[in-house]
């Protein structure tokens, strides 16, 4: 990338700037990347910059446009200050990579011709969608203005590991072009450090890489347990382990139900509950016939969302045994914060793991192995004592490590040129991921 584009540190950081987000994942999708892109905008926004967003129809996690959306192959919208440019996409319903090439190649198309935006002074690319980068690095050449990555999946990595028909075929194609826009880029931010290397083997300069993690976004809890398991029709007694959010691939959420088959006899207390939706549940709900300690609850609203969590004894993070840095889950941001224990039943030398015994709020388990998730369950939903100090732990490391003002301050700063300045000034780049 030509030097002239590096970032500037402007010579005031009030300074109002007009920015470019591409990001295809937005309100009034809920979970997964939406909430950070909508929550980056907006605080921007808030900021006094003027902030455009070329989105696509809401879909997640029901991988299925929203209602209100059908009809419509591009809209404008202003929400909290962001003028929300949408551009349609096609959906599928089951995941290959094949599908997954024509997800990305109609939004690319359909967004990249006939919407008009101010000039920017920088372009934010949110990877993943790969098209979100290459909209975003096409756009930022063609002014000669900064781009800034936000990289929250590698692509090239989960063609690999997430599980999806054909991964390994479109694996090196999707990385080299995922290693060209991240080359283009003046700044990086990563929200999980394994993904550091990666860039690096790509030949990204490492001065241009900084780890910020995704933030808390969900709202305090309003209600009390009783009233939300009654609510749903959940025992009230009954210790609960709850799945929340995409039923995926790469979940693997199959391991959940074969835990749930081996605690009808080991522990037959234990609810399991998975809440949301995702390509996978039809087939998970078809698995799960006939366990009786299993229910299925629909995506909830986001005033509904924390009260469900707080009322579960175990939350759970499942993951193939394959996943290990194509991706850190969003949804432990939100488990951490309502001061439940976490399971995380995932690959050791994974992401999830790292953070998960970092935070000390949780426990690790073998990935895809349904046995040993039962058997830390039952030590976790016997011993209060055991599930009190895990929860307590995930709380704190939420307060001091992810809170949201903390976390899009240093967005700004990375957007802005200044954390490379701060970054030399301390010694200590990894510090203001913390």
């Amino acid at each position: 990338m030509p030097r002239s584009l590096k970032l500037v540190p402007p010579s005031s950081s009030s300074t109002p700037q007009t920015i470019q987000i591409f990001g295809m994942d937005y309100w009034p999708d809920a979970t997964g990347i939406a909430p950070y892109t909508t929550g980056l905008a907006e605080y921007l926004a808030r900021e006094g910059n003027h902030v455009d967003v070329m989105a696509g129809m809401p879909y997640y996690p029901e991988w299925s446009v929203k209602s209100g959306y059908e009809r419509s192959f591009r809209r404008m919208e202003i929400r909290n200050g962001v003028t929300i440019h949408r551009a349609r996409q096609f959906v599928p319903r089951r995941q290959s990579a094949l599908r997954r090439a024509a997800f990305e190649a109609t939004f690319l198309l359909n967004a990249g011709i006939g919407h008009r935006t101010r000039r920017p002074d920088v372009v934010i690319g949110i990877v993943p969608a790969l098209s979100n980068g290459v909209l975003a690095a096409r756009r930022a050449k063609s002014l000669g203005v900064p781009l800034v990555l936000i990289i929250q999946d590698l692509l090239g990595q989960a063609a690999v590991q997430s599980g999806v028909d054909g991964g390994h075929r479109v694996a090196e194609v999707t990385g080299k072009l995922e290693g060209w826009i991240a080359r283009q880029a003046a700044a990086i931010g990563i929200v999980a450090s394994g993904f550091r290397p990666p860039l690096e083997r790509m030949g990204v300069d490492p001065s241009r890489i900084h780890s910020i993690r995704n933030w808390t976004h969900i709202q305090q809890v309003t209600a009390d347990r009783a009233t939300t398991r009654t609510g749903l029709g959940l025992p009230l007694t009954t210790p609960i382990v709850l799945h929340a959010g995409n039923m995926g691939l790469k979940q693997g959420l199959d391991n959940m139900i074969e835990a749930a088959r081996l605690a009808v006899t080991s522990a037959p207390e234990i609810l399991f509950v998975l809440m949301g939706d995702g390509n996978q549940r039809s087939h998970l709900e078809k698995l799960a016939s006939g366990l009786p300690n299993v229910r299925f609850i629909d995506p909830q609203s986001d005033e509904d969302f924390p009260n469900i969590l707080a009322a579960a004894d175990v939350l759970l993070v499942n993951q193939l045994p394959s996943v290990v840095d194509m991706s850190l889950p969003s949804k432990l941001t939100s488990y951490f914060a309502v001061e439940r224990p976490v399971l995380a039943a995932v690959a050791s030398n994974s992401e999830t793991a790292k953070v998960v015994a970092e935070s000390g709020g949780g426990r690790v388990v073998p990935a895809g192995d349904p046995a040993a998730l039962v058997d830390e369950l039952i030590r976790v939903t016997r011993s209060s004592e055991l599930a009190a100090s895990l929860g307590h732990a995930g709380k704190r490391y939420a307060q001091d490590h992810l809170s949201a003002e903390g976390v899009l301050r240093r967005l700004d700063m990375l957007i802005r040129g200044e954390v490379p300045l701060i970054a030399r000034a301390t010694g200590a780049e990894e510090a203001l991921a913390s």
